[in-house]
């Protein structure tokens, strides 16, 4: 867990659990299995189990005593370690217990408490690369009600992988935002942003030894899109070598009040 995170674009990042398994090209060099290889954890695959974080709970509720406190909304980002939308695996304890529950039993908990409003100054930023499974995880009543306080989001990284997620997100009904990160070629987002499906477009290159190129063109042209679209637009980084050019140094968010 972490408040005040690192990442730009949110106040906390929120999990619930740790590990996940690679699904397209931008998830080559993901640093939440390159920090679980490096301390010794086997939480990447299909066929291994997540690890439970069992401080997720008093964590939310630290962040929304703190935002309300501030009477702000806070971003949460969920999850950095994880994918809330994976398909249901086994849990294990951070000594590698096995639990009698599984991952759905953690995410409906957090579904559970969203629905009850428990977090009225949390914004959760609901980010999967598996779209396709939002409508078969979120409640029922979801579906047709989505809470004001979450964003439903999805990670593209090149124009196939924007016509294939994008189409599967926008059959979910809510706020919905994308972080394009990390960009591995040019791409378009029009079809999309020209319709009003998108609330927000998070933009970014790839960090750390083994990042791969982002060219600056691929940056202003999706700022250019969002701003004749009136899209709120953030542009994270180039490969946090590169300084942000001051023409891309532009940092919005959607009213999340």
């Amino acid at each position: 867990m972490a408040e005040n995170s690192g990442i730009e674009w949110t106040n906390h990042t929120g999990n619930i659990f740790w590990g996940c398994c690679s699904v397209h090209s931008g998830c080559d060099n993901c640093y939440a299995r390159i920090i679980a290889i490096r301390i010794g954890r086997d939480l990447w695959g299909m066929d291994v189990p997540r690890m439970l974080i069992k401080s997720i709970w008093s964590d939310l509720e630290r962040y929304q005593r703190l935002a309300q406190e501030a009477d702000e909304m806070h971003r949460v980002f969920v999850g950095s370690m994880m994918d809330i939308f994976e398909k249901p695996m086994p849990v294990v304890n951070a000594k590698g217990e096995k639990q009698y529950y599984n991952t759905d039993f953690l995410r409906n908990r957090l579904f559970t408490e969203i629905t009850l409003n428990k977090y009225p100054n949390l914004m959760f930023l609901l980010l999967t690369k598996r779209p396709s499974n939002i409508n078969k995880y979120i409640p029922k009543k979801w579906l047709s009600d989505p809470p004001s306080n979450v964003m439903f989001g999805t990670s593209p990284v090149d124009q196939a992988t924007a016509d294939t997620l994008i189409n599967q997100l926008v059959k979910v009904n809510g706020k919905r935002f994308l972080s394009v990160e990390p960009q591995l070629e040019d791409l378009t987002l029009m079809p999309w942003l020209q319709k009003g499906e998108i609330d927000w477009v998070i933009q970014g290159g790839e960090s750390g030894h083994h990042r791969r190129p982002f060219d600056l063109a691929w940056g202003r042209k999706l700022k250019a899109e969002c701003e004749q679209t009136n899209t709120p637009f953030f542009f994270k980084q180039v490969d946090k070598v590169i300084p942000i050019p001051e023409d891309l140094m532009v940092r919005q968010f959607p009213n999340f009040n």
